[in-house]
């Protein structure tokens, strides 16, 4: 495999960044520019020679632009053999120029999906000539170099220099592989939205899904796994991947996890009062609500102060300077919040290793979308836990209906315990967890934990009872045994907020009954493994 000297280059690109000042340097080695529409107009307009396409094919643009580089001229200059004899025959029959590089970026359909057009314009913004010229560069790049990326106009440049105009067999290499991933991703985009925005199909025949590396990671789970963040290509909800770090050291897959879960259980609470997330192994071990940020901060630490340490803290309001001091007084791997004021930042910037993280909005937990697990041999694919119950909606099965103050902390409770593994097991009161049971092989066993969680609490607090007295707690899924709902009872508990539905629902209601517990049926469950 051989240098290729660039004699001819075709540019079309709808994002003109960048463009002039790779069309210069292309010029300065006198390579022959050919061009459409607005590119050739913008190269034109700073003083460069530009062959217009219609002039190289004998056609004009036509159809509004629908029919312009799709013709013999362009493509056998792009997919002739340069050292097959037949190839160049024909070339030279049909008087087929060669074309050594290409330069497209294509129309930009995502931005246009983004901004909401109609569905007229979206179509029109599905780039049909520029795949294909990139498919064909990318096809011959023993020949040929195909850029996609304005990223890289620096790097054609340099390489141009260093080879005296040429590209080397592995540059062109290289680049095709990005080409190819293009438009890949660029035709998964579409597929995506013709499914799913269009058609309003949830689980099309095939599952386009593309994503582009954010940055490679440490490592995985455990050291000896490899990782990376990868970011979605086309619309999407800006959450944890797209937030500005200000400060500490590098993300580790864990930390993102750990991040992402934090900031999915603080947005339930986005149009409330302050609140205060902290999680630890991708579990809530302590959530509340107050007047003001270090209100709830100290409310959630004092829920479960020991699985804090080194854990992932979320807010729902800028992170102001009292908040802060208050956070750095124990070990935390990561603060997430929308913004922070220049005081917050100065207490952090003291800890070099925490990472504080500015989302800006938080995500809509509402917001619809598909939640991917691979599983041996395929993909597991559901739509996201995005359900959400209302007061009205519950439903009281026990002889005593609860009191406003309980039913706050039902719905407290059921929206933490959305977010905790299962079995999950969460007892509130007044706006703040007092104990989370989470993960456990069976419902007992996570209401017995939080239960003992708030205890612990309580004798490192030095309040006289533990919080769960007079609590409500949640089940994430149905008691299929009277016996978790009489942990809770055993542990303080007078309400109690469930999905119901078990065939011994009567069994549990009758218990609830028995201990004057007042117990709301939701009819949802939020199963999370």
């Amino acid at each position: 495999m051989t240098d290729v000297t660039i004699k001819r280059a075709l540019l079309s690109v709808s994002d003109k960044a960048g463009l002039i000042e790779l069309g210069k340097a292309l010029g300065q080695h006198g390579v022959e520019l050919v061009s459409t529409g607005g590119t050739a107009k913008a190269l034109r307009e700073a003083g460069l020679a530009v062959m217009d396409i219609s002039d190289l094919t004998g056609f004009p643009e036509m159809m509004d632009g629908r029919v312009k580089t799709l013709h013999p001229k362009v493509h056998g200059g792009l997919l002739a053999v340069r050292g097959n004899p037949e190839h160049v025959a024909s070339m030279d029959e049909h008087a087929i120029g060669a074309i050594d590089l290409v330069v497209v970026n294509l129309y930009p359909f995502a931005a246009t999906v983004a901004k909401g057009a109609d569905r007229d314009e979206i179509i029109e913004n599905i780039d049909i000539g520029g795949p294909s010229m990139v498919r064909s560069a990318a096809k011959n790049h023993e020949s040929v170099a195909i850029v996609t990326d304005p990223a890289d106009y620096a790097r054609l440049i340099a390489e141009m220099a260093e080879k005296g105009g040429a590209t080397s067999y592995d540059f062109r290499r290289m680049l095709a592989a990005k080409a190819y991933a293009a438009t890949a991703a660029y035709d998964s985009m579409i597929a995506s939205w013709f499914a799913f925005a269009d058609q309003g199909v949830m689980f099309p025949d095939t599952l386009a899904v593309a994503s582009t590396l954010g940055t490679t990671l440490r490592y995985g789970e455990n050291p000896h796994q490899s990782a990376a963040l990868y970011l979605p290509t086309g619309p999407s909800a800006n959450g944890i991947a797209q937030a500005r770090q200000i400060q500490g050291k590098e993300l580790s897959y864990n930390n993102y996890n750990d991040a992402d879960a934090a900031l999915e259980l603080v947005s339930e609470f986005r149009d409330g009062p302050p609140t205060v997330v902290i999680v630890k192994h991708a579990n809530p071990c302590g959530v509340a609500t107050g007047a003001t940020l270090i209100e709830a901060y100290e409310a959630a630490l004092a829920c479960d102060s020991v699985s804090a340490f080194g854990g992932i803290i979320a807010v729902n309001r800028p992170l102001d300077g009292p908040t802060a001091e208050a956070i750095s007084t124990i070990f935390t791997e990561v603060v997430a919040a929308p913004d922070a004021d220049e005081a917050a930042k100065a207490i952090f910037a003291k800890k070099k290793n925490l990472r504080l993280l500015l989302t800006g909005d938080l995500p809509d937990p509402a917001r619809p979308g598909l939640q991917i697990k691979s599983i041996a041999g395929g993909l597991l694919v559901q739509g996201r836990d995005n359900g959400q119950v209302s007061q009205d909606a519950l439903k009281v099965v026990t002889k005593r209906a609860p009191t406003q103050q309980e039913l706050k902390d039902c719905l407290f409770a059921w929206t933490v315990a959305k977010h905790v593994k299962s079995n999950a097991i969460v007892y509130a009161r007044d706006g703040s967890t007092a104990g989370v049971g989470a993960g456990q092989m069976n419902r007992l066993e996570s209401a017995r934990i939080a239960a003992w969680k708030a205890k612990d609490a309580a004798e490192k607090a030095g309040w006289a009872t533990p919080r769960t007295v007079g609590s409500a707690v949640a089940s994430d899924a149905f008691f299929p045994f009277a016996d978790g709902l009489l942990a809770a009872v055993e542990a303080g508990a007078s309400a109690v907020i469930q999905p119901g539905g078990s065939i011994r629902d009567d069994e549990v209601i009758a218990a609830a009954d028995e201990a004057g517990l007042a117990m709301v049926f939701t009819g949802m469950r939020h199963f999370r493994h």
